[in-house]
């Protein structure tokens, strides 16, 4: 059984549930995870915004509008009356249970149970429109099997448990909620980090899939920037650490955490396009592509620290005491490189520069680049394969590279340069490194 997830610009018009549905029963047997119509998660977060802020006005009038657009789209969705009156019947439910929200004090729990109606709605409709093409389909609620611990990682055992009864239940097409699920004390809650595409690597991983599909309406991963560099193509295939590697350092299409379920459970994960059906899209798995380079991605807004400092030399314990800062301002570190005499590491997260700044002069002579962008090219970069490194510097000749991080990982070099020469490097990486 293959897993597919939509996203919530694949839903977001009749139109597009339609083509949806026509992808999901050219499949055979799946399970379908779908997110909210696109949009409706940014309104859901508007009107919690007004109730946290006691404005039942502000918050009715949003409702109003999103209600309106829900019944617009299921006029035109459905062929017939009987269809399109169960689907208004569910919406005005919905739209009535979150109006009684502005009649109530407000926190939380309110909160997450207003965030997780989208998704609600949106299976709800696919759900019946399936019905109505003759689809044997079954609706399988996300509340009653995903669920997270009591440090809200995800419970692999109770998932695994709980879902397994409903796929004993015959069926076509199983069709679930992304994003939503219940905490270790029952409360409607999400998973935050991957939202949907973390629910499909979670189903996929408990019930052993043959594959994960997420389709997305971007054609996979790309090998460069292609607002910056010209004639980049699709990556075909990728190991799942180089989507890591790609996902954390610039890739939009995964989040870096999402698919690691599906690593562990050695189930591949096939990103595709729904603009293109039939193109091949990316597939990513466990299996190697020895001696190639497969993309080089960037990620903006880095700030680089250095701190120098005599006491270092032969000191043991002054690193401790530098990563100390850091994790007490709860700041990750991108990058970190080391001489004997100094330290320097980049930082995407500013918000605590000036403590940070304030609490390493303690211990050496501290200065700050802003506006860096890390670079990272990604593929088999084992240190024994010979010549890779090179030819990345080699291609760098002209710019100004800040750091360079390499053999922390088999599976990329990581450079930081200034964001004003971000274009010229990718483009020159490109030259060198594809042609």
């Amino acid at each position: 059984m293959k897993i597919m997830k939509f996203g919530g610009t694949s839903v977001g018009s009749a139109a597009r549930i339609q083509e949806v549905a026509r992808l999901v029963q050219k499949e055979g047997r799946t399970l379908v995870v779908l997110s909210a119509m696109s949009g409706t998660t940014n309104s859901l977060v508007e009107i919690a915004g007004y109730l946290y802020n006691r404005n039942a006005d502000g918050a009715r009038d949003v409702i109003g509008r999103l209600e309106a657009k829900y019944l617009k789209t299921i006029r035109e969705l459905y062929s017939t009356e009987e269809s399109r009156a169960a689907a208004e019947a569910f919406i005005r439910q919905t739209f009535e249970g979150i109006t009684g929200t502005t009649r109530e004090l407000f926190g939380a729990q309110q909160e997450k149970l207003i965030l997780a109606q989208g998704e609600l709605l949106s299976t709800h409709m696919m759900e019946i429109y399936l019905k109505e093409q003759g689809v044997n389909v079954l609706l399988i609620p996300a509340l009653e099997f995903m669920r997270t611990d009591s440090q809200g990682e995800p419970d692999q055992e109770y998932i695994s448990a709980h879902l397994k009864p409903f796929l004993e239940e015959k069926a076509d097409v199983y069709l679930t909620q992304g994003f939503i699920c219940r905490n270790a004390h029952g409360e409607v809650d999400n998973l935050q980090r991957g939202g949907s595409d973390y629910t499909a690597c979670l189903i996929g991983a408990a019930v052993g899939s043959e594959e994960i599909q997420i389709w997305t309406d971007i054609d996979g991963m790309h090998d460069n920037d292609p607002r910056i560099v010209e004639k980049t193509s699709a990556v075909r295939h990728l190991h799942f650490e180089e989507a890591a590697e790609l996902a954390y350092f610039g890739a939009k299409i995964l989040h870096p955490t999402c698919i690691q379920p599906a690593k562990f459970a050695n189930v591949p994960v096939r990103l595709k396009n729904t603009m293109e059906p039939e193109a091949p899209g990316t597939l990513i798995d466990n299996v190697p592509e020895p001696g190639t380079i497969k993309a080089v991605a960037a990620k903006d807004n880095i700030t680089a620290i250095k701190i120098k400092s005599s006491r270092m030399l032969l000191a043991h314990g002054f690193l401790r005491k530098v990563f100390e800062i850091f994790e007490s301002y709860r700041t990750p570190i991108d990058m970190i490189c080391t001489s004997e005499v100094g330290v320097s590491m980049s930082i995407d997260d500013t918000r605590y520069l000036s403590e940070i700044v304030h609490d390493l002069k303690k211990y050496g002579t501290v200065s700050v680049d802003l506006d860096m962008c890390i670079i990272c090219v990604v593929g088999d970069m084992d240190w024994e394969n010979l010549g890779f490194e090179s030819r990345v510097l080699g291609a760098m000749k002209d710019i100004p590279v800040r750091m360079v991080s390499y053999g922390g990982s088999n599976y990329n070099i990581s450079l930081l340069v200034k964001e004003e020469d971000k274009a010229r490097a990718l483009q020159a990486l490109s030259r060198h490194l594809f042609a």
